[in-house]
């Protein structure tokens, strides 16, 4: 397993990422084990690019971290008022001014977005600390798994920020608004169980056993054709986002002509 040769490898060494492509998966591993996986900007620069170049072969994305932690937040570095690796950190974003440090940000969350693009399947492997931008991480992808140890919590507001990667609305659609504000206004973490529980994630496993459940649920999810997979997930997505009954019914019945047709061209003798 390697990275395509077209991601700029000083790029993912600079973002602590490393990525690993098998066939039709892709394994991203934020791999700074020593600071539990915190981000800087090119970590999100990083996850970004390889949203960009991703080989379209690619049907299942696994997004793990190395080491006890899948990520701890923000590297701490960040908050220093300097630059983090060449990077702007916190006080840099502002002093940009709103317009500016908007458009920076925006760039950020590029990093996360990508990971919700119907065009394939995304899976969080948590094991360990996944705490404000790494729970974010976790929430961009469709589908998580946790280790019995997981430990999930939104602090952005006991830092007086806000999480800005994209993790509200996810985490409003998995587990409800009164929940969702309750989580991350106290900024309280979330163990594994209570994850399961809730909504929040879509199995637990024995820490050694985190690798095994993933593998297992990426086999599953590599069974259907790739075309009924995209379809359902942009329809899923729809309906998540508020679509009406009738443009709903609308958009199954358009998806299933197209799969409909897609079908009857694989069954038809090639000459």
């Amino acid at each position: 397993m390697s990275a395509p040769t077209a991601i700029d490898a000083g790029l993912l060494e600079r973002g602590g990422v490393r990525l690993e492509v098998a066939g039709a998966r892709a394994t991203i591993t934020l791999d700074r084990p020593d600071v539990l996986n915190a981000q800087t900007p090119s970590t999100w620069a990083a996850l970004r690019t390889i949203g960009e170049q991703l080989d379209p072969d690619v049907r299942v994305v696994v997004v793990r971290g190395s080491g006890r932690a899948f990520s701890a937040g923000l590297d701490r570095r960040m908050f220093t008022g300097g630059q983090v690796a060449g990077e702007p950190g916190l006080a840099e974003i502002t002093a940009r001014g709103p317009e500016a440090g908007a458009e920076l940000i925006a760039e950020f969350q590029e990093g996360f977005r990508w990971l919700r693009d119907p065009a394939r399947v995304t899976v969080a492997a948590v094991r360990g600390h996944a705490i404000g931008a790494g729970f974010q991480l976790a929430l961009a992808c469709d589908l998580r798994v946790a280790a019995d140890d997981a430990l999930f919590s939104m602090a952005e507001t006991s830092l007086g920020l806000v999480p800005d990667l994209g993790g509200t609305l996810p985490l409003v659609r998995l587990v409800g608004y009164a929940r969702a504000a309750e989580i991350c206004l106290t900024g309280r973490r979330v163990g594994a169980e209570e994850a399961l529980r809730i909504g929040l994630v879509n199995n637990v496993a024995a820490g050694d056993a985190l690798d095994a459940a993933v593998d297992d649920l990426v086999t599953q999810l590599l069974r259907p054709l790739p075309g009924a997979v995209r379809e359902t997930l942009a329809l899923l997505t729809a309906a998540a986002d508020g679509a009406t009954e009738e443009e709903q019914l609308l958009a199954e019945r358009t998806a299933q002509l197209r799969r409909l047709a897609e079908l009857a061209a694989l069954a038809r003798p090639q000459s």
